[in-house]
């Protein structure tokens, strides 16, 4: 299980929100670029960097400041917020994105995300953003009627590469991941679970790693390692098997 650190960016800054609520953000840092760079100069495999503007109005925003964090350093970067078109994944994947996380349209365009994974096998993930159960959409902004479950026994057997799945109600809180949700999803697919929102402490992250072996392959941690409740080096150590 490897330990994912997000880079959210909104307004060009490294920020985290509470829930996803616009408004809500604490500012960590104006430098995303030198932020990439800390968190692999500190053991990171990959980093998630997500354009949260782009997220809320449903076109890339960051797309030139994201793509000078991948040419910064040399750890893959796994990109999500506010792609929606082929184009959009081309752009990124041509210059050297390693991972595309793909949402709100694949929820109701599963010819998208089925074209998505033909044009670019082995690099797409699927967000799946969840809010009492059910699917949320447009930067976290709107809520589907389709439930986690029922989409997710949609996505068996089209290359995707892993599941992001973030509870919505406990991102940027503090307060643990929502563990119930993320056992049911590692017995409803054989797709890899990368489990997202709420990790507060390394004892979140050693209880996921219990899960491993079911299908959990990661953890994407980001306002614990800002307010530094959870160092990255003991994250990387405890997942490594030296803690």
């Amino acid at each position: 299980m490897i330990i994912i650190p997000a880079i959210d960016i909104k307004d060009g800054r490294c920020v985290r929100l509470q829930q996803g609520r616009a408004g809500t953000e604490s500012v960590y840092s104006d430098d995303p670029v030198a932020v990439a760079q800390r968190w692999e100069s500190e053991g990171a495999e990959l980093i998630h960097v997500v354009d949260l503007d782009g997220a809320f109005s449903g076109a890339p925003k960051n797309r030139d400041l994201i793509l000078k964090i991948v040419r910064s350093v040399k750890i893959p970067i796994q990109v999500a917020g506010g792609m929606r078109t082929i184009e959009d994944i081309g752009r990124y994947v041509q210059e050297g994105a390693s991972r595309i996380v793909l949402g709100t349209r694949v929820v109701s365009d599963r010819s998208f995300l089925e074209t998505a994974c033909r044009s670019y096998p082995g690099r797409i993930s699927v967000g799946l953003d969840t809010r009492n159960g059910k699917v949320m959409v447009k930067g976290w902004t709107e809520a589907t009627e389709q439930s986690a479950m029922d989409f997710v026994n949609q996505l068996n057997g089209l290359g995707i590469l892993s599941i992001i799945f973030t509870d919505v109600q406990r991102d940027g809180m503090l307060k643990g991941p929502n563990l119930d949700a993320i056992r049911g999803l590692v017995r409803s697919v054989e797709i890899p679970i990368i489990a997202s929102g709420g990790i507060s402490s390394l004892d979140d992250i050693r209880t996921l790693l219990e899960l491993e072996s079911s299908g959990v392959a990661g953890v994407i941690v980001g306002k614990a390692l800002y307010t530094g409740a959870v160092k990255l080096s003991e994250a990387l150590s405890l997942t490594r098997g030296a803690v």
